[in-house]
């Protein structure tokens, strides 16, 4: 039996690169997979503020009820030093109605180190969550439509592919402002703006006129 190359490292190892590129003002948005005690304070320690999904097997004690239905609790390391040091956090539970029960019995739990609930009120939280799906459709756009699917990376060496992978970003980066500034001269949610037909008038516009497409 042939030896298995070694694994590469999973995303929840690999986030823990991320506290340094965040700070003051930002906001982080992450799945039930990486909530930990450990990573929850690498990323405030830097003053951003956290909204991560909680597993649903986790136990969140109620000790403050909020009149939005929120509610303070805490986490607890698992084990080591920071076992007996509980970090205070907000919860909030909801349900999405096209989901219904998709997390079991209490649907949806967050839990955020916003913990003024007058001034962070959970329904705005909750429908500020859903926007951290916005990323699978940016994997999406650049993967699938502008890359193309199952196209390789030409290059033969490592830093020629970073190069490659910079040059999709830049270019993605490109598209993107220009349907921000498509949406503002029309009074648009960006949303609302296709990113396919975007990339498909870039392609007609340096293919019919090269040198003339601006973003």
């Amino acid at each position: 039996m042939r030896n298995s190359p070694a694994a590469a490292p999973g995303e929840v190892t690999l986030v823990a690169r991320l506290p340094r590129s965040v700070g003051p003002g930002q906001l982080v948005l992450a799945d039930r997979e990486f909530l930990g005690v450990p990573l929850w304070q690498a990323f405030t320690a830097t003053g951003a503020d956290l909204l991560w999904r909680v597993p649903a097997n986790r136990v969140l004690p109620v000790t403050r009820q909020f009149r939005d239905g929120s509610w303070l609790s805490h986490i607890r390391a698992s084990s080591g030093p920071a076992r007996d040091e509980p970090v205070v956090v907000r919860v909030l539970a909801y349900r999405v109605k096209e989901q219904a029960g998709a997390d079991g019995a209490d649907g949806y739990r967050l839990v955020t180190t916003l913990l003024d609930a007058r001034r962070y009120p959970a329904r705005q939280l909750a429908a500020l969550y859903r926007e951290r799906w916005e990323i699978e459709s940016v994997f999406a756009e650049i993967k699938t439509h502008q890359r193309g699917a199952r196209v390789v990376l030409s290059s033969k060496t490592p830093e020629g592919v970073r190069q490659q992978i910079w040059a999709h970003l830049l270019v993605h980066h490109a598209l993107r402002e220009l349907m921000l500034r498509t949406a503002a001269t029309r009074g648009l949610d960006p949303d609302r703006v296709s990113f396919t037909e975007t990339l498909r008038s870039a392609r007609r516009s340096v293919t019919v006129t090269p040198g003339s497409f601006s973003p």
